[in-house]
């Protein structure tokens, strides 16, 4: 990108090229897990884990992005991107990064990662690497497990060539009858309810498409076997349901469900080692483009390899952690603490089953509590949460649970727990047409000793899922301050009825209130600025892709006001182009925790504003979501946030640094002087919020 350095006035017109394209940006995050597992300082088994990661990263962005892309073109929908490019353009770019990556990702496995395994005794190897004695293991294994799953299917004039599902690994395979010499195509697929990797000794692993591919002459008893590849294609498996039109969302979202299976094939990927024929009647059959076709080395679908990552080697993992319990006192009940004060809890440095699960069981299982409302967008299948949900509505209590459906690749399960919710007596509210409700929400409405009716509730930037809470990084608070209450009350009566609040006291709500709060303050800083009072800008998000607040953003920058970005994944703002944006900085963090939570804060003239919640800077969240963030008033909390927020943009804390060309840079020191791992950090450092608040 080319700039005049200088100011630019406010009344000028911003630079036509001043996004970068999300879809690259995108890949660039993937890049940067991959750069986590090339890299040798990470235990080895967490660098397998950063493999997997990146395959079924990569597969989503196929299934959900690359499908979108293509969709649009097909419908005669395509416009031009934010970033000046045509859909087509992006599709081409995406194409070749994602070659590139792809290739970097076999490279870095096959080269470097394969032989660190095998010097801790642990082996993947291919059919032909392995001893007799292990074959003849594989061999009673295949005949006693396997053989009876495998259905052959092959391609002639009585027999189509067969529909290949979204994300199956097959086998493409050639015969010939030695009686009429004819040469037959046909198509195996590898069984998803087996181990991906089969074990034929201790710790020595071979892939199960070579195991299957070692018996093919059993499956195709009497026919000679000429030739066989392992491929795997990528299908459009996004939803699409027309809320305006469908009687009852659950029936139309299952046949919806049934159907993504059959969607377009948008990658075909292949071993490199495939002959020619074989890939032109793939290509042919599945109708795929040249720039569709991903040849790699083998083997393909590395997203299987958590299964060696779970490998029970604790000295090839991260030191083991368990999170902090001071974030509430163990003795009496949380509502007691919390008519004391505020809390605050980050997870997963804090529990989150001693804390917000504590939380709802406790109201759960209260006689004085009479009713609990939460919002529910992804959970466990065996999630305490719901558990505690139905025990309350056995209780006899009110229990409204709004419940996000369309939560993208959840959808099966969040169906199956919410009929499980209705069955047991709770109001299950599946939120607004066109809208997802993605906010993080609990109320419960207890009954107090002076027979009065207080409020409590829980807002926060991750879902009530007990297993993520401890691999994701998020923020809660919780609070019975009356304003946050009424809010939270307000907002679930707009959520489950006809209300039609838009404002709040202590809450900023998209799609009303959210987008223009956030740039309201973006505009007051700037002010600030002007009148020579304090100000800066300090945002942590999962993505910032929103024309509005990053133009807002340039804009603040071209007043002098200091602006910090610490972003996870996708960044379309350039920064430190001058006369733009040389006070913006991006960083990144990546590491043993998933960085999710979402803080906003402003420097106010040196009387700080900090609010976080579930929304990032995105367009869906703050035109076609419910979100919710909510203020910090507690000075003790919005002081670390602040401090959390200048900590992970420092330059001595290990990060990745984004310039105005949109390339990221990893800075993590050298072996004299390591840059600090902010995570860590935060989990050996004395908790800043104890049971006294000191």
């Amino acid at each position: 990108m080319s700039a005049t350095p200088g100011q630019i006035s406010r009344d000028e017109p911003l630079p036509e090229d001043r996004f970068l394209d999300r879809e690259e940006s995108w890949l660039q995050f993937n890049q940067r897990v991959l750069e986590l597992a090339e890299d040798g300082s990470l235990p080895l088994l967490e660098r397998v884990r950063f493999l997997a990661i990146f395959s079924t990263n990569l597969d989503e962005f196929f299934m959900v992005r690359v499908a979108g892309l293509l969709r649009r073109i097909a419908t005669g929908l395509a416009v031009r991107s934010a970033s000046g490019r045509q859909p087509r353009e992006v599709l081409e770019r995406t194409a070749v990064i994602a070659h590139e990556l792809m290739l970097r990702h076999a490279a870095c496995f096959r080269d470097d990662v394969l032989p660190a395994l095998a010097k801790q005794d642990i082996e993947i190897l291919r059919w032909e690497e392995l001893a007799e004695s292990e074959r003849e293991h594989l061999r009673r294994l295949f005949r006693e497990r396997i053989y009876p799953v495998l259905t052959p299917l092959v391609v002639d004039s009585a027999h189509p060539f067969p529909y290949i599902s979204g994300r199956s690994l097959n086998l493409a395979v050639v015969v010939r009858d030695p009686d009429t010499e004819a040469r037959l195509f046909a198509r195996v697929k590898v069984p998803e309810i087996l181990p991906r990797f089969m074990e034929a000794s201790p710790n020595r692993f071979t892939p199960l498409e070579d195991v299957i591919a070692a018996h093919l002459t059993q499956l195709f008893n009497g026919m000679e076997v000429l030739e066989h590849h392992a491929f795997r294609v990528t299908r459009n498996q996004d939803l699409e349901v027309d809320e305006d039109i469908a009687e009852d969302l659950l029936q139309a979202l299952e046949k919806e469900l049934l159907r993504r299976r059959f969607g377009p094939v948008v990658r075909l990927e292949v071993e490199e080692s495939i002959s020619t024929e074989v890939l032109e009647l793939l290509t042919e059959e599945l109708g795929m483009q040249e720039r569709q076709i991903y040849r790699v080395p083998g083997p393909l679908d590395l997203g299987g390899l958590n299964q060696i990552a779970d490998l029970d080697r604790s000295e090839l993992k991260y030191p083991p952690f368990v999170p902090s319990k001071a974030a509430l006192p163990t003795e009496g009940s949380v509502f007691a603490a919390l008519r004391e004060r505020d809390v605050v809890v980050q997870h997963p440095y804090d529990s989150f089953a001693t804390s917000v699960q504590r939380m709802v069981e406790e109201a759960a299982a209260d006689p004085k509590v009479l009713a609990i409302k939460q919002t529910l967008y992804r959970t466990s299948g065996d999630s305490p949460i719901v558990d505690a949900l139905i025990d309350a509505a056995d209780a006899g209590k009110q229990v409204v649970v709004v419940v996000e459906i369309k939560a993208r690749f959840d959808e099966s399960a969040n169906i199956e727990w919410a009929r499980k919710l209705e069955q047991a007596g709770c109001h299950v509210v599946y939120g607004f047409v066109g809208l997802k409700t993605h906010c993080k929400l609990l109320l419960v409405v207890r009954q107090e000793a002076d027979g009065s009716l207080r409020r409590y509730c829980h807002i926060g930037t991750g879902n009530y899922h007990p297993k993520t809470a401890r691999l994701y990084e998020d923020l809660g608070l919780l609070t019975a301050d009356l304003e946050i209450a009424e809010d939270v009350t307000e907002l679930f009566n707009h959520l489950t009825g006809y209300s039609r609040q838009v404002s709040y006291r202590q809450l900023l709500v998209a799609p009303n209130t959210l987008r223009s709060g956030l740039v309201l303050r973006i505009e007051r800083e700037i002010g600030h600025h002007r009148a020579g009072r304090p100000a800066h800008i300090r945002f942590k998000c999962n993505s910032l892709v929103d024309e509005v607040v990053i133009d807002a953003l340039y804009r603040a920058s071209q007043a002098g006001v200091p602006v910090d970005v610490w972003v996870r994944g996708i960044c379309a703002l350039r920064p430190g182009v001058p006369g733009l944006s040389e006070n913006i900085r991006v960083r990144s963090v990546l590491g043993r925790f998933l960085e999710h939570s979402r803080i906003f804060a402003y420097e106010c003239g040196g009387k700080p504003e900090v609010w976080f919640g579930s929304a990032d800077l995105m367009h869906r969240n703050l035109d076609r979501r419910v979100e919710a963030l909510v203020r910090v008033n507690d000075p003790a909390h919005r002081d670390e946030l602040l401090r959390l927020l200048d900590k992970g943009v420092a330059t001595d804390t290990s990060s990745w640094w984004l310039d105005g060309d949109g390339v990221w840079t990893r800075h993590n020191g050298d072996a004299e002087a390591p840059a600090l791992d902010i995570q860590t950090h935060l989990m050996r450092s004395r908790r800043w919020r104890t049971v006294d608040g000191g």
